[in-house]
This record gives C-alpha cells, structure tokens and sequence, in this order.
C-alpha cells in the first residue's frame, strides 16, 4: 500500500487533440501562485517526438479549472542543444522570480553526423526565469536560457528555494547517484558530491530527483525517484539536513509510492510513477506525477504524516 493517497479521479490530465499533446501529457512542475496552483506539464505527440511544456491550474489541487491550448515553453529556434524537446520542468521562487530547471534535450552544437550517420543525442540540464506577475497574467516572457553543466549528461535538476550558509543549492543526477552542488550565483557551480545512491532493491538501478524540495521545522523533505531492476519507477522519501542538505538524516525504506494502478502500469512507458512537481498548502502536500509517461495524476500527503516517519 502506498504512503501518498492518489485521487480517486485520477488521472486528472490525459492527452488530446492531434497535436503536440495528442499522445503523452506526464511529468509537471507545480506551483502555488495567486490563489491557484499553476501545472506546467511536458507533451509529446508520440514517444519520439519532440517535448514541449504546457500549462494548466487548479484552485483546489484536483479538478483542472483551466488548460492552455498552446505550448507555454519550448525548444529555442535554432538551438541544437534543445532541439529534440525541452523535458521535465521543475519551477522554485526566488524572491518575485521563478528560476525553471529542466532537461535540454538536444545535440553538441556543430557535431559532425557523417562517420556515426546518427545525430549524437545529449541531455543536459537547462534554466531559465519568468516572474510570478507573468505566470499570473500567462504572459510567457522567459528569460535567457543557460545550461550550467554543459555536455555532462544529466538530468533532474532540483533548486532549493533560499540560500544556505550564503549559497545556492542543487540536487542534480549523473546516473546513477543524486548529487548535490553550491552556487554564490546560480550560474557557476562547484563544490559537486554525492548525496545519495541506490541503496534498496525499488532503486536498484538508479535515483534521481524529484520535486523541489520543501522545508519544514525538522529538515527538508525530498521527494525523489528509483528505478528497479526490470525498469519500475518508484517515488521515494528522504529528509535532508536544514542547515547542510548534503547530509540526509532519514530515508525510508519503502517506496511512498508504486506503479499499481492500470493506468501507471499501462502506457507508453509502462509501470512508471515520476514528480517533478509538488505543493504544500496548510501543510498538506500534492504530489503532481506522471503515470507511464502518458497521463498526469496526482496523490497526497501532509507535512505531520511525513514528520512522523522519523
């Protein structure tokens, strides 16, 4: 039985039409701005399409109120590094400025295809900003994009939301561990070390982030992902350290959630549960995940019941 408690309507976003959503809408960033929480969701026509970043809200976490018929984000015109689609948002505020970290799907600008006949394919990580005010007004004005580990194949990046001994802070994944990194300006980032590694059999292969992490009194709750040995994803719980997240103080054993239901076993990428998005409103917790890579549901939790754990 799994710790977070899905929605009994899930899933709450399915795709539609004949376009860049028509086959998979999966894997949100999630935020609460303006009495409203804003979904920013990656879609594709078809597994190997392009990836593009919709949007959508909810003002009470479950029914979806309002969805954009237009992608709100995707590749740059003309930017190799992006080219195959922009995947897996993740949004954290910073003052009045929401930095967006996401996966730059793409290739090494001007690499020669000639002797492989195959474009080399690379992810990598990605990050742009955009104000509250125009979330709130869905004016898409993002700003530059900058891609702070350049070439290093890697993926979930995860941006704590204030500084910590006078730093920013990372979590990010070069498989098959969750590692952390510091920042005096969210550009440069050094200081890289493991965080953490497979440990249990539901993340045998490999870890990676989640959503962006949320502080309570005891230590930061990190939700994140596991991969088993016959490809099952897994969401997973740690709570890192206050003052120094480097150091996880408790990981539960078990999976807080398992591929289970028909429609995370069944999809385009079959027994799959993946966040990269959650809220916490008067300490309870929505937990925005993707479900096979193909729909978009979500569970939740409170800040008590995870701080009962340990």
């Amino acid at each position: 039985m799994s710790f977070l408690k899905r929605h009994r309507k899930n899933p709450i976003l399915t795709p539609r039409g004949r376009g860049w959503e028509s086959a998979m809408v999966y894997n949100a960033a999630a935020i609460y701005e303006g009495g409203k929480i804003h979904i920013f969701y990656r879609a594709q026509r078809n597994k190997r399409a392009i990836s593009y970043v919709g949007y959508a809200s909810t003002k009470d976490g479950f029914n979806i109120n309002e969805r954009l018929s237009k992608p709100v984000f995707g590749p740059a015109k003309g930017n190799e590094i992006e080219k195959w689609g922009v995947e897996d948002p993740r949004l954290v505020k910073m003052g009045r400025t929401y930095y967006m970290a996401y996966t730059a799907y793409g290739q090494i600008p001007r690499m020669s295809n000639v002797i492989r006949k195959v474009e080399y394919r690379s992810a990598q990580i990605g990050i742009t900003t955009i104000s509250a005010g125009n979330i709130c007004e869905q004016k898409w004005k993002w700003g530059e994009r900058y891609y702070p580990l350049g070439r290093i194949q890697n993926k979930d990046c995860i941006i704590f939301p204030e500084k910590i001994n006078g730093k920013y802070l990372m979590y990010h994944r070069i498989s098959p561990y969750l590692w952390s990194a510091e920042s005096s300006n969210l550009r440069d980032w050094t200081n890289h070390k493991v965080v953490m590694g497979p440990k249990f059999k539901w993340e045998y292969y490999k870890i990676g982030g989640g959503p962006s992490p949320i502080k309570t009194k005891n230590g930061w709750i990190i939700i994140y992902h596991g991969v088993d040995r016959k490809w099952r994803y897994f969401l997973g719980l740690a709570i890192a350290d206050l003052k120094n997240p480097s150091k996880i103080i408790y990981r539960h054993k078990e999976p807080i959630l398992s591929p289970e239901k028909p429609y995370e076993k069944e999809g385009f990428v079959p027994y799959v549960v993946f966040s990269n998005g959650a809220v916490e409103i008067n300490g309870e917790i929505f937990v925005y995940y993707g479900a096979a890579d193909t729909v978009l549901s979500v569970a939740t939790t409170t800040v008590k019941d995870i701080l009962k754990l340990f």
